[in-house]
């Protein structure tokens, strides 16, 4: 172990899921009392021994009890409370990761307050315009998005049941080409397949004739996902609606979005089937055009199943995945690593994912640095969605990929980076960034005093104090 390993909020919810005293579970362990009240307190970390004393006590794998989904808590939170209504001092790191260590509910319950002032926050503001400029509904509209972004980002962006339920239609159906997913529609469903020549369209569900209509303009990998799309809801409504039921969500509206992604979602393991997948992608060093021309998929659909292998007990490689659009939003992201991204706003201008705009036909590589000293070696590259029509604009994206340096050795992308030379200092987004000596930066962290100097005026127009 060349960390060390500190469980002990994890370990107390196990404990108390089972419903046992601090006294009954030592003995479980063969640990004296006083010793596990250390490990749950995170004042000491768990051994070798320990670790797999608890696997087997709990039945539990090593990687549930890392601390990805605490380090997804902290950045959370983090933002959250920088960007609070009420003045006063926003509390230190320190703070934040005690109250993620000792009361993660209560955690949990602050980012709930703090969604639901966003969403009265959006929701005044949509009012406000829709009085001024008679447009209803245009902020409010993007709140679901918002909701179902925090479902899938807390579920670590796998989802157990459509997983395992689409993987096994992969195996019935054969293959996740276009001609195989089309044949079994028409041959095991009753479905028609045809083409559609309009440029916007992906694809159209007609369940009176039971046709489905697919946009002949696009390439084979978005026909064929658009055809595992039609699969999935024809065959897994059942597990969908139960994920949506367990979900919770607050407007019909979040469901309804949440149903299409959890379908996506289904698509994209039936034609990445995960253990499959996983395999070549080991086998691969995950070159992603290999695994994109081995499965027939698009660079993007490999991108993001990467993201996605964190199946208990089967877990590959724990990658970041984003995806960007020219004006700078994240429209897609993700996060089984340490890092996290911001919840709100725009990304550090420094990592590398900027720059495939600029090179949309290069794969960039960028050995970066969050400034809790992690290091990672992240991919980026550009892609261009055909438009269909001259008179329509092409959709150009700025995809991001990336692990800690520790994995570099699984990396084709890795071979020839210097790991032990220097790396690019990167941040999460200027509001909460802890770098004071930034030349990029846009304006001053919420938690850190400024002063701006009027007879000297440098890259940055303030210095940070404290």
């Amino acid at each position: 172990m060349g960390e060390k390993l500190f469980i002990g909020p994890r370990l107390r919810l196990l404990r108390q899921a089972k419903g046992w005293k601090l006294e009954a579970c030592a003995a479980q362990l063969g640990l004296s009392a006083s010793y596990l009240s250390q490990i749950e307190a995170n004042q000491r970390p768990v051994t070798a021994r320990v670790l797999i004393d608890v696997m087997r006590v709990f039945e539990v794998d090593a990687a549930s009890l890392d601390a990805a989904d605490d380090q997804r808590l902290i950045a959370d939170l983090r933002e959250a409370t920088a960007d609070a209504p009420v003045g006063g001092e926003a509390p230190a790191l320190s703070e934040i990761k005690a109250a993620v260590a000792n009361t993660p509910n209560l955690a949990k319950a602050y980012l709930d307050l703090h969604r639901a002032y966003r969403r009265l926050d959006e929701r005044l503001k949509a009012t406000e315009e829709a009085v001024s400029l008679d447009e209803r509904g245009a902020a409010s509209a993007l709140l679901p998005y918002e909701e179902v972004r925090d479902f899938f980002h807390y579920k670590n962006n796998y989802i157990h049941s459509l997983d395992v339920a689409a993987e096994a239609l992969a195996v019935e159906i054969g293959g996740g080409g276009e001609r195989a997913l089309e044949a079994y529609l028409a041959d095991r469903l009753g479905v028609r397949v045809v083409r559609g020549d309009e440029p916007d369209l992906l694809r159209h569900w007609d369940a009176a004739s039971r046709t489905v209509t697919i946009g002949a303009a696009h390439p084979e990998a978005t026909r064929s996902f658009q055809l595992a799309y039609q699969i999935a809801a024809l065959t897994l409504p059942d597990i969908v609606e139960s994920e949506l039921a367990a979900a919770g969500f607050r407007s019909d509206s979040a469901a309804k979005v949440c149903r299409t992604g959890l379908l996506n979602y289904a698509a994209g393991a039936l034609v990445l089937p995960y253990e499959r997948f996983r395999e070549a992608a080991r086998a691969a060093r995950h070159d992603i055009e290999r695994l994109a021309l081995t499965f027939q998929t698009s660079l993007e659909q490999v991108f993001h199943r990467l993201s996605t292998l964190q199946r208990p007990g089967a877990r590959g490689v724990p990658f970041y995945f984003v995806r960007l659009d020219r004006a700078g939003n994240i429209t897609k992201r993700h996060s089984a690593t340490r890092l996290q991204f911001a919840r709100f706003g725009g990304a550090c201008p420094l990592w590398n994912v900027h720059d495939a705009f600029a090179r949309p036909d290069a794969w960039l590589v960028q050995l970066a640095q969050m400034p809790d000293a992690v290091r990672y070696v992240c991919i980026a590259r550009g892609v261009v969605k055909p438009s269909g029509a001259y008179r329509q604009a092409e959709r150009r994206y700025a995809l991001g990929l990336g692990c800690e340096a520790r994995y570099a050795d699984q990396l084709v992308y890795a071979d020839g980076l210097d790991l032990a030379g220097p790396s690019a200092p990167i941040g999460v987004s200027c509001r909460i960034c802890e770098r004071d000596d930034c030349s990029q930066r846009a304006f001053p962290p919420v938690d850190r005093a400024f002063e701006v100097f009027e007879d000297d005026r440098r890259w940055v127009p303030f210095s940070l104090r404290g």
